[in-house]
C-alpha cells in the first residue's frame, strides 16, 4: 500500500491500481480505489489533498485536450491517471466537472 486511501470511500489504494486525479497548477490531487468513485466524490464537493500527484516526469506532456469535450486545456486542467500494474495511463480535462463526467460515461470503455 502507498498510505493513499480513495477519497470517496476511504478504502485503501493500492501503488499499482486505481485512480489517481490532480491539479498541477493548484498542487492538489485525489485517489480512488476505483472509476466509480470519481464521479460522487465530485457531486459531493470535491476535497483534494494537498500536494502534487506522485507520477513519472513528462508523463502528461503530450496531453493537450479535454478527453471529454475535446476543447483545448487551460492553465488550471485536471488530470486523472489510471495505475495498472507498471503501466500508468493518463488523461486530462479542462475541469473536474468534465472528469467526472466521463467518469461517469465509464472513461475509456464507454
Amino acid at each position: 500500500m502507498t498510505g493513499e486511501t480513495c477519497a470517496w470511500c476511504g478504502d485503501g489504494v493500492d501503488a499499482d491500481d486505481g485512480w489517481r486525479a490532480g491539479e498541477p497548477a493548484g498542487e492538489r490531487r485525489a485517489a480512488f480505489c476505483r472509476l466509480e468513485h470519481v464521479f460522487p466524490w465530485w457531486a459531493r464537493g470535491p476535497f483534494w489533498d494537498a500536494g502534487r500527484l506522485r507520477e513519472r516526469e513528462g508523463l502528461t506532456d503530450s496531453l493537450t485536450k479535454c478527453a471529454e469535450c475535446d476543447a483545448a486545456l487551460p492553465d488550471n486542467f485536471v488530470v486523472l491517471v489510471r495505475h495498472r500494474g507498471e503501466h500508468r495511463i493518463p488523461d486530462a480535462f479542462c475541469s473536474t466537472e468534465h472528469m467526472a463526467q466521463w467518469a461517469k460515461k465509464g472513461g475509456r470503455w464507454r
